[in-house]
């Protein structure tokens, strides 16, 4: 049989200059044509505050990771999770209300009681309660 060699780190990005990877860089370097293109249209105290806000976004997208993926994953994973979530949760009180506004228009009829060929156990009673959520208060 033969031997590979199995690659390891393989999520570590190739770096380009010192400790900035590439992404790194081209973050960086759009930040910069931003941050230019509003000292051109901006002036000095809005052009600083703008200035600021980008490059403290810059470094929070080319630096911050989350559970050691980048932050840009995070976010989008964010937004789609906010979007549609894939948890769907059953809200038990929303039915019960909509059971209790109901109406019941069927006509009773008096059903003739079943003769009783044997005693309840107490569990049944039990399994009543829980079944009914508390709304069967039990015989006794």
């Amino acid at each position: 049989m033969q031997q590979f060699t199995v690659p390891q780190f393989i999520d570590v990005e190739s770096k380009i200059i010192g400790p900035i990877t590439t992404r790194q860089f081209v973050i960086f370097l759009v930040a910069a044509v931003l941050i230019g293109a509003c000292y051109r249209l901006f002036d000095f105290s809005l052009f600083v505050t703008i200035a600021v806000i980008i490059f403290i976004v810059a470094a929070m997208f080319a630096f911050i990771k989350v559970n050691g993926r980048p932050f840009h994953l995070f976010i989008l994973n964010a937004i789609q999770t906010i979007r549609r979530p894939r948890l769907r949760i059953w809200n038990n009180s929303a039915v019960m209300e909509v059971q209790e506004k109901q109406i019941d228009i069927s006509p009773t009829i008096a059903k003739p009681e079943p003769k009783e060929y044997y005693k309840k156990s107490r569990l049944a009673e039990v399994a009543l309660i829980v079944d009914t959520q508390g709304r069967y208060k039990g015989e006794q």
